[in-house]
């Protein structure tokens, strides 16, 4: 048990921190309830770009984690916002999920595969091999490749599963080009979600399971780290790193807010 007080605001990660593909990870249904009664402010923050908020949120409760779209913030959405940012008349050809399509189309983006400004890659259930080629073609004649994330492997009902950033670099393989990716550790993740919690960095942690993600975006935002060895990083390695979490947890049924 470990005292948090000093965080007011929590981003937490979802794969390997409250779930391990389609099975909760012990006490975590626990720590949601706990953080839930502090009052503090929460995200769950997650670079898996397969689903919308509410897929997630539908998906949680069936494992009895009963989070709602509200408090649900991924890769998906901001790689919608920054290209809205970017280019609000812009086009995109999407190689992806529904939680990539869904938060597009809600901001009217326009999705096309007749000379798109950008090839859009998230996540992917299936590998449609036709679409990844077609994504392929239209960066070699001058489509801006965009990932939601950088991410090579992740947890899934498989065990580890590859990740979009596995697939994109297949793509930058074929293409010649490497994609800019969205999802955490990019900083623009980290503002995105800490305006929608209204948080500041300084008074926010982020929970994860990934030190080439998690920790690395909080510690170069200014927020504190807390990372869960339940995933993707195994304790051995954390010294391979150059920097550190600010605490380590064997799984969040450890942390008390």
């Amino acid at each position: 048990m470990s005292d948090l007080n000093t965080a007011n605001a929590f981003l937490i990660d979802m794969d390997g921190v409250l779930v391990k593909g389609e099975t909760p990870i012990d006490g975590a249904t626990e720590f949601i309830d706990r953080l839930r009664d502090s009052g503090k402010p929460f995200l769950l923050f997650t670079n898996n770009s397969k689903y919308s908020p509410e897929s997630h949120s539908t998906r949680l409760s069936g494992l009895n984690l009963k989070i709602p779209a509200k408090n649900i913030f991924t890769s998906g959405m901001a790689t919608a916002q920054f290209l809205v940012n970017q280019n609000s008349n812009g086009s995109a050809f999407v190689i992806g999920e529904s939680g990539l399509f869904t938060p597009l189309q809600e901001m009217g983006y326009t999705l096309t595969k007749d000379k798109p400004d950008y090839v859009v890659l998230g996540e992917l259930d299936t590998y449609d091999f036709r679409a990844i080629c077609k994504g392929v073609e239209l960066i070699k004649d001058g489509a801006i490749f965009i990932a939601t994330n950088p991410d090579e492997i992740l947890p899934g009902k498989f065990g580890l599963e590859p990740g979009c950033g596995a697939v994109a670099a297949m793509i930058e393989k074929a293409s010649g080009k490497k994609p800019y990716f969205i999802g955490k550790p990019n900083p623009l993740m980290m503002r995105y979600a800490l305006t929608s919690l209204g948080a500041r960095a300084q008074d926010a942690v982020i929970v994860g399971d990934r030190m080439d993600t998690d920790v690395i975006a909080g510690l170069e935002n200014g927020m504190m780290t807390y990372l869960v060895l339940s995933g993707v990083t195994k304790k051995e390695e954390i010294s391979k790193f150059p920097y550190r979490p600010t605490k380590i947890f064997g799984s969040v049924a450890e942390i008390f807010p």
